[in-house]
């Protein structure tokens, strides 16, 4: 089976018990230290557009980056956001 390139975490049935972990992760970020619901949305965006994106992982720096992007100080390695 191929890798999807593009998607996130949340979109791979397959990687269910992952994105379990990425939303426990947000979920315990203190309310001051995390990115706000359009924040987050609009930097996982950026990532799906982004050519280091592989199966919900930067290729960059080998973070998830719907982790990464929860983060209000969180920065993307390649400072697309």
């Amino acid at each position: 089976m191929e890798k999807c390139k593009l998607c996130l975490i949340r979109d791979m049935a397959e990687k269910a018990d992952i994105y379990e972990y990425v939303k426990k992760t947000r979920a315990m970020l203190p309310d001051a230290e995390k990115a706000s619901d359009e924040l987050y949305e609009e930097r996982l965006s950026v990532c799906m557009s982004c050519e280091s994106l592989l199966a919900g992982t930067c290729h960059k720096c080998g973070c998830y980056v719907e982790i990464r992007a929860a983060s209000k100080a969180s920065e993307c390695p390649v400072r697309k956001w």
